[in-house]
């Protein structure tokens, strides 16, 4: 009967395995098909058959049994890591003067002791291990074409060679021309076990021609002899890996922990991812964002590893139409905690205040004040994107200018917090006659907010009374909304005004209106 057909699939096969790989068994086959006079022959094909029958070149025994050359088949079981030498390596660790490292000086010991036992037993099939100097050609040759016969160039050798004294300074062992990778064994610490080619199996065996001129045809199997585990033995396995896997659910569970954190009754918790976005309309490149988070004093709190400020990197600015914005996208996140004392229906909670500091850095490593700028978080839940507009404090003149242009030296605020209110004001009015200031750029950031509360969780009295405060934070935010457009109102009427001022005196009346 015809042996299977040859397996012409070699590439790599994934398996994945629980088991050491210590235990991983291969058994490799090999044999000779035929001599250089059976290549030359070459049957016409019939469809459905192969081209070369196997049984038509198999070796046939004499009368006495016995093969005519017992050099034509060799078997061997490999195990991973396992060191059979070849020839040329007992030929060359033998002489002690050639051995340079230690693992050469081992293999000479190694050596030794097997010619004074029986010599090796492998004649054909040997192995090179992880910490050989063995190099493949073919895994540093990058291949133009999908066929088998491409040979590379010499380029191509002499790059390939270039890269293996980059990994290696060591030569490489064994003659290419006569040596043939039957199989290619990698394992990593996950348990995954790439095998190339696959492991035979059901499929037909592999072939290897060799060239020269005595041309010759082998055949080789690849198998996986591993011994099978004892049912003892997998049952005592599930055991260790379902108690592995059960201690390890218990670590990420006191992690996480089993039950839902809720806030104190009548406390409101404010959860803060937000992003520095962007930055755009400043004068200077090279810019960087100081910010901060103010809670107010009253009735806000913050944990004690809170940290409520940063400071995003430099950043170098692009042309967006007629501005120079840097992108930053720098995340932060923070956490506050509101607690109601109040009981009289008439308090307006406050609500914290997140202010930016832009700055710019020059090629000396000074830095100059761009702007300063101030916003209310949003108090209501969800994702918002706030536009910040930042000003900074002017001096008037030119030598003010140069300084700032060659020096760095700009004038700052002591006290961020004047951006807006002070945290020290105790009055009821708050006056900035007197400080000239330049409306700058723009700051963006994009904030995602979550509110954690009991309002809907306790008794009707409790809900009530966190309702009244849920709704008087939406009043606040609508508060806070005509706030900002009383505010832009404010900037575009100074605007105005800075404009009349700069026009000539005879074209103003004296009501300060526009003369045509």
């Amino acid at each position: 009967m015809a042996e299977a057909a040859w397996s012409t699939d070699t590439g790599e096969a994934v398996y994945r395995s629980r088991d050491p790989v210590r235990n991983l068994r291969l058994r490799v086959h090999l044999q000779r098909i035929t001599s250089s006079n059976y290549l030359h022959y070459q049957p016409a094909a019939q469809p459905g058959k192969d081209l070369i029958d196997l049984a038509t070149f198999r070796p046939h025994p004499t009368a006495s049994g016995h093969r005519p050359d017992e050099d034509e088949e060799e078997e061997a079981v490999i195990g991973w890591q396992e060191k059979l030498f070849s020839q040329f390596e007992v030929d060359l660790y033998q002489n002690e003067a050639a051995c340079q490292s230690p693992l050469d000086h081992q293999y000479h010991q190694e050596i030794l002791k097997l010619e004074d036992s029986d010599g090796r037993k492998n004649r054909r099939i040997f192995t090179y291990t992880d910490s050989d100097r063995f190099t493949n050609l073919e895994k540093h040759c990058q291949k133009m074409t999908t066929a088998a016969s491409e040979m590379p160039s010499f380029l191509v050798e002499r790059m390939a060679n270039v890269r293996r004294r980059r990994q290696d300074r060591r030569g490489m062992l064994g003659y290419k021309k006569y040596e043939h990778v039957l199989c290619t064994l990698k394992v990593d610490s996950n348990g995954v076990i790439a095998v190339k080619p696959d492991f035979t199996g059901l499929k037909g065996p592999y072939r290897i021609e060799t060239e020269g001129e005595k041309p010759e045809l082998w055949k080789y199997t690849i198998d996986n002899v591993s011994s099978l585990a004892q049912p003892e033995e997998e049952e005592r396995e599930q055991r260790v890996f379902k108690d592995l896997y059960g201690r390890h659910k218990e670590y990420l569970s006191s992690l996480v922990g089993t039950d839902f954190e809720t806030t104190v009754p009548g406390a409101l918790r404010l959860f803060v991812n937000g992003e520095v976005v962007s930055a755009q309309g400043y004068e200077y490149d090279n810019l960087y964002v100081h910010f901060f988070v103010e809670l107010p004093t009253t009735n806000w709190s913050s944990p004690v590893f809170q940290q409520l400020s940063g400071i995003t990197q430099t950043c170098a600015t692009k042309s967006l139409g007629m501005d120079k914005v840097a992108y930053f996208s720098y995340p932060f996140t923070f956490e506050a905690s509101f607690l109601h004392e109040d009981e009289s229906a008439g308090a307006l909670p406050e609500w914290p205040v997140l202010y930016c500091e832009v700055r710019s850095l020059d090629f000396w490593q000074r830095y100059r004040v761009e702007g300063y700028g101030a916003v209310v978080l949003p108090a209501t839940p969800g994702a918002h994107t706030l536009r910040v507009s930042t000003w900074r404090p002017l001096e008037l003149g030119t030598v003010a200018e140069l300084r700032r242009f060659f020096i760095g030296g700009s004038l700052e605020l002591e006290d961020l917090s004047y951006v807006r209110i002070p945290g020290t004001f105790k009055g009821e009015r708050l006056s900035r006659f007197g400080l000239r200031t330049e409306t700058t750029g723009i700051v963006t950031f994009r904030l995602h907010c979550l509110q954690q509360s009991r309002a809907f969780m306790e008794s009707s009295s409790l809900r009530k009374r966190m309702r009244s405060v849920l709704d008087r934070l939406e009043g606040f935010s609508q508060q806070s909304s005509i706030h900002n457009v009383l505010e832009a109102f404010r900037r575009a009427r100074r605007r105005m005004q800075e404009a009349r001022e700069s026009l000539p005196q005879d074209l103003v009346s004296p009501s300060g209106a526009m003369v045509r």
